[in-house]
């Protein structure tokens, strides 16, 4: 029987990004790969949080990948440090958003996962979700009556008519 990696994957807004499930899959290709998706939400959060989790779990399981998952203290590092067991995993992934946005980069999250710990800590980078775009329906186009449009170009020809004479 093949050796099966066991990753922490730590994400949240990130979860179900294109980019973490591509690098997921990518692992998958080269060995077998099981994963435990960690998901640090807030308390007022963990709805959206857990919508996020389910999605990424599904996409997954339907790319060959044994996922389970489970949302965390809010707190990143310390939802690390209680779910963090050396004898189980093999390795970590931390999932961001770009570095400008991402608070989790401005705690400069990877590393400190790292030096917790002491294990190799691959850092994926996701952007920033596209806000959906809603825009309220366009009103149908209206055209003016006809009746008064008609009289203010016959009052015009008539003025005309009695400035001639």
């Amino acid at each position: 029987m093949a050796f099966r990696t066991h990753l922490l994957v730590v994400a949240n807004r990130t979860a179900d990004s294109p980019e973490l499930i591509a690098a997921l899959e990518r692992r998958a290709q080269a060995a077998p790969l099981h994963v435990t998706l960690l998901a640090p939400a807030l308390w007022s959060e963990r709805t959206t949080a857990q919508r996020r989790l389910d999605r990424a779990l599904t996409r997954l399981r339907s790319a060959g990948i044994e996922a389970q998952g489970g949302l965390g203290d809010q707190d990143p590092i310390v939802a690390v440090q209680e779910a963090w067991n050396p004898g189980r995993f093999d390795g970590i992934v931390v999932s961001t958003l770009a570095s400008p946005v991402s608070r989790w980069m401005q705690i400069d999250l990877p590393h400190r996962v790292a030096r917790l710990t002491d294990c190799n800590v691959e850092h994926v980078q996701a952007a920033p979700p596209r806000p959906r775009v809603t825009r309220p329906p366009t009103p149908p186009a209206t055209r003016p009556p006809l009746l008064p449009s008609v009289l203010a170009l016959m009052r015009s020809q008539t003025r005309r008519g009695t400035a001639r004479a």
